[in-house]
């Protein structure tokens, strides 16, 4: 065996040397072992896919349970607008994008925070004198959870916290603890139409905080905050100096007797980072188009925060080039009888849950104003035999076949939420059924007491 000596570039008088030992074999010469290591497997998943975990899918993926097979599976479990396809896109949504997909002018790459032309159409789609945008303000993502995740990203850093709604979409706990940062949850009161207790949200920040997440209309309570609402929201960040990344994915889908009120319209000096998309409104969630829109009217956020979320959005490539080329076209071709309809259903379909499952004696739904739910409360005294809002569920599923969301997945026992963008007929018998499960299961107030004694 030949020994070679090899040196690698250092400075001073103590250069690191490397003795490695090659084999000659000839014609070829092939390294040997390296002294001092013995050679073995140590692969390992990195700190933060440990970290990453979805209570919805961790709370779904162990109900182990087989639906009823006598009756056929209703599904109110999934917030996707196509999966029954009585909710189709427009259209003119969908022959914006042929147009553009047979120009062959967006197969390449775009800047990685979407075409100019792109960001000038959203802006000018969402600009207003209370909230002027511009291209600049516009960051295209892929999907709005993508705008999320770059928006926490900027904001915060690893040991830093988040001020979070319970109930509220799970994702924000997801992508806040793998980034290693901190959740507090404030409360939302289903006995003021899930308005936030203002006082408890302002006693959980501190020296540590990055941003206060409102989502509004919110999933998945269903609620639409009042203009008033907004602005008390608004004086507490204010006072607190935290600014807000407010997810308004379900902007405008709003009942008609209901006003949406976009959030930076109303402030003047707290600054806001809103995500949205095409997802919801337009029907398309699987087109994965997103965006991040910043206001920032007194420069608080300055070129740090714009900058920060340009290098983020550069970890990959922008959102699809064919979904940006067909933007501008689908904000301005898209009919407002298209919003008029969907909106005409999911408020009819509101109604007809909300009816049926207020007759049921032992649960309690909350009136919805918006987006696409409804949440339950289950009078658990009423039902003693289940431990819980997860038990209640499975056995619906196991006795009914049909299947709800516990809100254990969203941080709030004892609730239950019900996707509405079901075809009429379906909301109607998934409530026969409910119906069905809790006249055998309910116990009145003796019953129940009597049963308790029984364990």
């Amino acid at each position: 065996m030949d020994s070679y000596l090899i040196q690698v570039n250092g400075h001073g008088d103590h250069a690191p040397m490397l003795d490695v030992h090659l084999k000659n074999t000839g014609n070829t010469i092939s390294p040997g072992k390296v002294k001092g290591r013995k050679p073995r497997w140590a692969v390992r998943a990195s700190e933060m896919s440990k970290k990453t975990f979805n209570p919805v899918r961790a709370i779904v993926d162990s109900m182990k349970v087989e639906p009823n097979p006598k009756k056929a599976m209703i599904s109110l479990s999934l917030g996707d607008p196509t999966v029954f396809g009585n909710l189709p896109t427009n259209d003119e949504v969908t022959r914006s994008v042929k147009e553009v997909l047979d120009s062959g002018q967006y197969n390449g790459y775009a800047p990685s925070v979407g075409y100019q032309s792109c960001r000038e159409a959203v802006a000018a789609y969402y600009n207003c004198p209370e909230a002027p945008l511009k291209a600049q303000d516009v960051i295209l993502t892929s999907g709005c959870s993508q705008a999320i995740e770059l928006a926490l990203a900027v904001l915060a850093n690893p040991g830093q916290n988040i001020l979070v709604p319970r109930p509220g979409f799970s994702l924000y706990k997801t992508l806040a603890l793998s980034m290693g940062i901190e959740v507090k949850l404030y409360n939302l009161l289903p006995e003021k139409a899930w308005e936030i207790d203002l006082e408890h949200l302002e006693s959980l920040v501190d020296e540590k905080t990055a941003c206060l997440i409102v989502n509004n209309p919110s999933n998945p309570c269903g609620s639409v905050f009042s203009k008033s609402h907004l602005q008390e929201i608004l004086a507490v960040a204010s006072r607190q100096c935290v600014p807000i990344l407010a997810d308004e994915i379900y902007g405008d889908m709003v009942f008609a007797d209901c006003k949406y009120e976009p959030i930076a319209t109303l402030s003047t000096n707290v600054p806001i980072l809103s995500c949205g998309g095409l997802a919801k409104r337009w029907l398309v969630p699987g087109w994965r188009m997103g965006w991040i829109l910043i206001h920032d009217r007194r420069d608080i956020f300055g070129n740090e925060i714009r900058d920060g979320l340009v290098r983020l959005s550069q970890r990959i490539l922008g959102p699809c080039t064919i979904v940006q080329g067909a933007l501008e076209r689908i904000l301005h071709r898209t009919p407002p009888e298209f919003y008029h309809n969907t909106l005409s259903i999911l408020k009819s379909n509101a109604d007809l849950c909300y009816a049926a499952l207020s007759a049921i004696p032992g649960l309690q739904p909350v009136k919805p104003a918006g987006a696409m739910y409804l949440m339950v409360e289950i009078e658990m005294e009423h039902f003693p035999e289940f431990e819980n809002d997860v038990e209640f569920t499975e056995r619906l599923i196991s006795e009914q076949s049909v299947f709800c969301l516990p809100a254990t997945c969203f941080e709030y026992p004892n609730f239950f939420r019900v996707v509405i963008t079901v075809p009429e007929e379906m909301i109607l018998e998934a409530c026969s059924r409910i119906q069905e499960f809790c006249e055998m299961h309910y116990q009145g107030a003796e019953g129940a007491q009597d049963l308790e004694c029984d364990k």
